[in-house]
């Protein structure tokens, strides 16, 4: 890898005008594209402490081996110009919303003797009616295929055609009346063209006059006692009914926008786009993207707008607004760029009220979904998976396959309420009927690292003692205070399906909102425990790892690899190591981490707000005179908040089993003293 310091310019020599820079690697392949409105002061950026820069960029400025620049005269031209040379170059370290097809447009060949109807992408050609954009494709065919009983226009290719001409014969859409059959005669050239006009005119939002017309046809038949004609009839009118529920008005009639929405994670966007026309969703598209630079949702939307944008050939298709979920930073330029490709106005903005946010909204809900899908199809593939775990180990040069790797993390509210939870892979899929929540208490909630240890502390002292319990047959080691299994595969954090054990001698004072569960683990499946994990992964930096590893120390456990995923950096810290392991950005191993990671989060959040919701609850009657712990827990369970139990009556307080007149009068005056 190349020093920055090795190809930094002279200070003097990078102009302070706007313009276009690149990174270029050793052997001349342009690496990254970048514009600015000062370029001395951009460039500077990344040369003035290049440790310290995020870790995509570091990896960008020590593969470049030169930087060279542009001068232009606006930053509208340092747009076009970024735009031509990622096009031009597709460098490495810039987002790319990679797509191998074009929009798919229905379209009507008015330029014929004959008009056919068809799919087609690309370049616009003179005289071809398009509608659309659709998405995908088989929406333009099922649409095809439902308008030609009704209006049977010509759909076959030229070829087909001259055969037809040539026998005498129409091809089998002409025998199941979906071809009018002009190749035989069977219309003229004008009644052929008539019916083309009509199909467009249906597709460009009309249908009205022609549904009257059948109605009409209908009613006349049925009038005249011709029923199969009337039945004919009926049948084109629920096709036409088909159609425009497939293609369903959700804006004005006027509308002509393109709808943006991102989902994302520190690796990777899923973007979602709904084409607008005529008020009608025409069509659909997604893309999935690595974020290999680092960027905002606002340097997304730029990137995202200039490459799909700018790779349509025909500039009128963009339509009149573009809504998305975030302004890039030189907006106004953006937005002159757009109106320069499509040679009239564009409203490029963020929509904030009414059914364009609302339809933003349903836009963002699609891109998550593909998100969530992408990542599920990504972890349950199994050759991802073994590739993950095969490079996790050699990159931690782990002696033993990472069969079963354990996450831990610590949630808390400054300090309060404190809990961890553990969440277990094995073989690289969530096994949920293993995980565990902890809560903590003083000397262990006082830091992350205390709470660290202490959690790892418990977790494997009860490791040791589940070992030693089935090399001792009748003995079963009791549960730790303070500790929650999830009974159910699946469960959700925070709910509570197990039965609480009830508070006893071993557990004088325990509070009744994180009383222990009995755990039968050993009974049902043999030691929970008492299998160990081949990795440990703390949600920290160096301070949670060096705290784990000392709580493993104590306990005896030297062979146990344990490391730390640090969020901002997504950088792996391991024990007594000064500098973290940084992964490559594409690593299957780094994912499956942030995974692992973002499920032991989900988990901790989910218990931490659930203890935190019921401790304040009870909390707020501690105080009142006469009502003892058993009472209190009756009065919490039957009002479920302290918000209900304000707005209750002596008399529904009295409902409560055991509490009297003269203690509901209490309760009531005690929360009113407190407000």
């Amino acid at each position: 890898m190349a020093d920055p310091a090795s190809y930094r310019p002279r200070q003097g020599e990078i102009p302070t005008s706007p313009g276009v820079y690149r990174f270029i690697d050793p052997h001349g392949r342009v690496v990254y594209v970048g514009k600015a409105k000062n370029l001395r002061a951009r460039l500077n950026s990344y040369f003035a402490r290049p440790a310290g820069l995020p870790p995509k960029t570091y990896a960008m400025v020590h593969t470049a081996a030169q930087v060279e620049w542009t001068v232009v005269g606006s930053e509208l031209e340092a747009i076009q110009l970024e735009y031509t040379w990622i096009k031009q170059h597709a460098p490495r370290f810039n987002i790319m919303y990679r797509d191998d097809k074009s929009y798919p447009y229905l379209a009507v060949t008015m330029n014929e003797k004959y008009p056919r109807v068809q799919v087609m992408r690309g370049d616009r050609r003179p005289g071809v009616k398009y509608f659309g954009p659709f998405h995908p494709a088989k929406a333009i065919r099922e649409t095809v295929d439902t308008m030609l009983r009704v209006f049977p226009v010509r759909s076959c290719s030229s070829g087909v055609f001259r055969r037809a001409e040539a026998a005498g014969r129409p091809c089998l859409l002409g025998y199941i009346d979906k071809c009018s059959a002009p190749c035989v005669g069977r219309v003229s050239p004008e009644e052929h063209r008539r019916l083309a006009e009509e199909f467009c005119e249906v597709m460009s939002g009309r249908p009205g006059p022609h549904v009257r017309r059948i109605q009409a046809q209908m009613d006349e038949a049925v009038a005249e006692l011709r029923y199969e004609d009337a039945a004919r009839h009926r049948d084109d009118l629920e096709a036409l009914r088909r159609v425009f529920e497939r293609n369903a008005v959700v804006l004005s009639e006027d509308t002509e926008a393109d709808i943006f929405a991102f989902a994302e994670d520190e690796l990777e966007a899923a973007v979602q786009v709904f084409h607008i026309r005529q008020g009608r969703i025409r069509g659909q598209r997604g893309w999935v993207v690595e974020k290999v630079e680092e960027t905002d949702s606002a340097g997304m939307v730029e990137q995202l707008l200039l490459q799909v944008y700018g790779s349509i050939e025909d500039a009128e298709r963009i339509p009149r607004e573009v809504l998305v979920p975030a302004l890039p930073e030189d907006a106004e330029q953006i937005g002159a760029w757009l109106r320069q490709r499509r040679g009239a106005a564009v409203d490029l903005r963020v929509p904030q009220r009414g059914d364009k946010a609302a339809l933003l909204g349903t836009v963002r809900e699609n891109a998550e979904q593909a998100f969530a899908l992408h990542k599920a199809r990504r972890s349950s593939d199994l050759t991802t998976r073994s590739q993950a775990l095969r490079e996790l180990q050699e990159a931690l040069d782990a002696p033993e396959p990472l069969l079963r790797v354990e996450c831990y993390d610590i949630s808390h509210t400054s300090g309060t309420h404190v809990v961890a939870s553990m969440v277990v892979l094995e073989d690289g899929l969530p096994k949920k009927r293993d995980y565990r929540r902890f809560s903590l208490r003083g000397e262990a909630a006082r830091d992350d690292t205390s709470a660290m240890h202490d959690v790892i502390t418990r977790r494997f002292a009860r490791h040791l003692e589940e070992q030693m319990a089935l090399d001792t047959p009748g003995s079963a080691p009791e549960e730790e205070p303070g500790e929650e299994r999830v009974e159910e595969a699946g469960e959700e954090a925070g709910e509570e399906p197990h039965e609480k054990a009830p508070a006893s001698a071993e557990n004088p004072g325990e509070d009744p909102a994180v009383d222990p569960v009995e755990d039968t683990a050993v009974d049902r499946e043999g030691a929970r425990f008492a299998y160990p994990p081949s990795l440990v992964v703390v949600d920290g930096g160096q301070p949670q790892v060096a705290a784990a590893r000392a709580a493993l120390d104590a306990l005896g456990i030297t062979d146990l690899p344990v490391i730390g995923l640090a969020k901002r950096l997504e950088e792996i810290w391991l024990p007594d190591d000064e500098f973290p392991l940084v992964l490559p950005r594409t690593s299957q191993a780094l994912y499956m981490l942030q995974r692992i990671r973002d499920e032991a989060h989900r988990f901790a959040i989910a218990y931490h707000r659930s203890k935190r919701s019921r401790e304040m609850t009870a909390s707020a009657l501690d105080d009142v005179p006469g009502l003892g712990p058993a009472r209190r827990r009756a009065v919490v369970e039957h009002f479920g908040s302290v918000a209900r139990l304000r707005r209750a009556s002596v008399e529904e307080i009295t409902e409560v089993p055991g509490v009297g007149e003269a203690t509901a009068r209490r309760i009531l005056e005690h929360l009113a003293a407190e407000g």
